[in-house]
Order: C-alpha cells, then sequence, then structure tokens
C-alpha cells in the first residue's frame, strides 16, 4: 500500500498521509491533527503572505473542485520569471503549512503552482461558478482588513499577476511606468482603491488597463516591485 499511495501522492501532489487516510482511515492521526474551524484558520494566517497570494489569486488563481470535496489552487505563471514562481510558492507554503505545493513545467513556457485543500473556499471566498470578470468579486471584511494593513504585498501580487513595469522612451530618455490590465471592473477597482491607500497616483488609459506614470509613484511601487524577474 505504502508503493501505491507513494505513487498516487507524486501524480496528484496530494499528501501521502491525506492519500493513507481515504484508503484506510486512522483514528490516531485524525485526533493527533485536528481540523482547524473557518475562525481559527483565519485568524492564524500569516497576514503578509496571504495578502500577496490574494493578489495572485485574484488575478491568476483559480479554484476547482476534485473528489471528496477537496479543493485545488491552481496558479500559472511564465516560466521566465522564477523570482516571482518562488514569491507565489513561498506564499502558498506559508498560508497552507500542512499540505504539499507542487510546481509543474508545462508544454508551453509556463509553470503550473498548485495546492490541494478542502478550506481554500473559506479563505477565497470570491470562489464561484464562472469567470471572475462575468460575476461580483468583493473582498469580505477580514480580507479587507488583511489588505488595509499589507496594501504593498496586495498590490504586488496583483502586479505579478496581471502587470508589467515597462520603459517609456522620450527624447532619449528612458522613464519607468506601470501598468495593470483587468477586465474586471471589480478587480481593477481594488487595484486602484489600494494604490489610493499608497499615495500612488494612477489613470485610466484604456477601459480595462490602469497606468501608473508619475514618477513619485512609481518610485513607491518600485520600492517594493520593480521589474518583473
Amino acid at each position: 500500500m505504502d508503493g501505491n499511495t507513494t505513487r498516487m501522492a507524486r501524480i496528484t501532489g496530494i499528501p501521502r498521509s491525506t492519500i493513507r487516510d481515504w484508503i484506510k482511515p486512522n483514528p490516531r492521526r485524525r485526533r493527533t491533527k485536528p481540523r482547524l474551524s473557518a475562525s481559527d484558520m483565519i485568524a492564524g494566517l500569516p497576514r503578509s503572505e496571504y495578502s500577496y497570494l490574494l493578489g495572485i489569486y485574484l488575478g491568476d488563481g483559480t479554484l476547482s473542485v476534485t473528489r471528496r470535496g477537496v479543493y485545488r489552487l491552481r496558479v500559472v505563471m511564465d516560466i521566465r520569471y522564477p523570482r516571482i514562481i518562488a514569491a507565489c510558492v513561498t506564499a502558498m507554503r506559508a498560508v497552507m503549512p500542512r499540505n504539499r505545493v507542487h510546481v509543474q513545467r508545462l508544454r508551453s513556457r509556463a509553470v503550473h503552482i498548485g495546492c490541494f485543500s478542502k478550506s481554500w473556499p473559506i479563505l477565497f471566498p470570491q470562489h464561484g461558478p464562472g469567470r471572475k470578470h462575468l460575476r461580483r468579486i468583493e473582498l469580505v471584511d477580514w480580507q479587507r482588513e488583511v489588505v488595509a494593513h499589507h496594501p504593498r504585498e496586495f498590490i504586488r501580487g496583483l502586479i505579478h499577476s496581471d502587470g508589467c513595469r515597462v520603459l517609456n522612451h522620450v527624447n532619449g530618455k528612458a522613464y519607468p511606468r506601470y501598468f495593470f490590465n483587468q477586465v474586471s471592473d471589480d478587480i481593477r477597482n481594488l487595484f486602484c482603491e489600494t494604490c489610493d491607500l499608497l499615495g500612488v497616483q494612477w489613470r485610466l488609459n484604456r477601459w480595462n488597463s490602469v497606468s501608473i506614470a508619475r514618477a513619485p509613484s512609481v518610485a513607491i511601487l518600485d520600492s517594493f516591485i520593480g521589474p518583473k524577474s
């Protein structure tokens, strides 16, 4: 059985102990590792890492339900940005320390980062049927509190998923500029509201694109984001 559970764990990314419990429940393990309540889980969250992961989820993350009500958080990132991939993995491990985070190279120039847990819908209540831009996306009170205390991490997650830093060349000089592209009005508004908290000036250069071009505001973002890498 140990060989089968190990092989299943490698294929699915689900912890081997969880698979063993599915096949042959172990009452002792269930007593020694009780499931946390929703309130305890939220209270024990590492706030900084969660704020970053929330930004990543709203931009590039998806939740899907698998067997026995276990959810999979899945984030797909460009393989050209190893530091962003590492930051996402670190945040996911911090938020879900009991569960394995798996990284898989896809055929295209992309990496799939994922983690299985029944608790993801508690941590991301924005989950629902359909694409994010076709439904209402709002932060609940405790999420708003987290973002208010860790706005930089939230903005960083959003930029790492749906944003970029470019150089505009004017009269032979290069001027850095940030863009955030998001078709969801709600997520775009969350980005702009959080920029306001940081004193970052922004404007809509298109209906689905936010531009940050003023030098003081770019300097603020450069202090904790910078070029993608």
